[in-house]
């Protein structure tokens, strides 16, 4: 893991912007934090860095909102969902090979779901403004070529 520190939304959606720009085609990003880390803030950056127009927002009612930018983007917010089998049910395995992006907030809830070599984003707030945001290794390495 890769530690970043940001001091104000547009530093989080900026380190969000850069992570975006790096990201592939089938990338699986599993993002925890307590609620109001600024997952969303970071998830907006990321949609920037993928060309995304529309103003992105958390899909906390309605599970999951795509985006089209340089490559889709499907948001997933599983903050309401606390059966890993209604989770199943969604088919969200499906959208891990659709060729896009997959953001997923609250992403611990996928227990065994998560496919292997997904990138992982941990979020904590370490005030009003202040965030650590720790990258997995290998996304981390992406943003630094």
């Amino acid at each position: 893991m890769v530690k970043f520190s940001t001091t104000g939304a547009e530093e989080t959606v900026e380190l969000g912007r850069r992570i975006g720009a790096v990201l592939k085609a089938n990338d699986v990003v599993a993002l925890t934090g307590e609620l109001g880390a600024g997952k969303t803030t970071l998830i907006q950056g990321i949609a920037r860095g993928l060309g995304v127009k529309d103003h992105v927002t958390s899909p906390t009612f309605i599970i999951i909102n795509e985006y089209q930018g340089r490559l889709p983007l499907y948001h997933i917010d599983l903050y309401r969902l606390d059966d890993v089998k209604l989770i199943e049910e969604l088919g969200i395995d499906e959208y891990f090979a659709k060729g896009g992006i997959c953001v997923i907030e609250w992403a611990e809830k996928l227990a065994g779901l998560l496919p292997a070599g997904a990138a992982t984003i941990t979020i904590e707030s370490q005030g009003e403004n202040e965030r650590t945001i720790c990258v997995s290794s290998g996304l981390a390495a992406r943003l630094k070529s």
